[in-house]
């Protein structure tokens, strides 16, 4: 049973709309109007039952912030749902998934190492991968206008996506 949603993102307004940071747009997309405390170097709300997290530390220190607030709450890995983009689907597909690997992702590796598990739930949103030029300049650049006219779309998905019934994982969603 999910416990708590993570969205990972990188603090700081030089991030805001990066490709790295379109799990921070879904979860203001699909909860708009929540405040949020600061406590375990992240922000932190609720939604009835859910907790939800948005770690204040740069994505490969993500972990930190993740395994205070488990321990804090006295949740486990299972617990976990984890919103974060993803460089190996292509921009507009979804897949909500149990565990999986780290596709090379900083935030869920550091996770992974706080945690000591991958045995999470994600949802994975696609951004694809760069034609040209380094994947490391790739995530921290805003999207294409191309992508741009398409995110609202993108957004919503997700949003359906983390209300859908995750008895019946793996659920792939593409705009395409």
């Amino acid at each position: 049973m999910v416990k708590l949603m993570v969205f990972l993102g990188n603090p700081g307004r030089e991030y805001a709309r990066t490709r790295h940071n379109i799990a921070w747009m879904v979860c203001d997309h699909h909860f708009p109007n929540l405040s949020w405390s600061t406590k375990f170097h992240a922000q932190l709300s609720s939604e009835g039952p859910v907790r939800l997290l948005r770690p204040q530390t740069y994505m490969n220190e993500s972990g930190k912030a993740v395994r205070a607030t488990l321990d804090f709450f006295h949740l486990e890995p299972n617990n976990i749902l984890v919103v974060h983009d993803d460089l190996e689907l292509p921009y507009g597909t979804l897949r909500l998934q149990a565990g999986g690997g780290l596709q090379g992702h900083n935030g869920l590796k550091s996770i992974k190492q706080h945690v000591n598990s991958d045995q999470f739930l994600r949802l994975r949103i696609g951004i694809g991968r760069p034609k040209h030029g380094s994947v490391a300049s790739f995530v921290l650049e805003r999207f294409t206008s191309e992508e741009e006219v398409s995110l609202p779309l993108v957004l919503d998905l997700a949003s359906s996506m983390l209300d859908s019934d995750i008895s019946s994982l793996p659920v792939t969603n593409t705009l395409v």
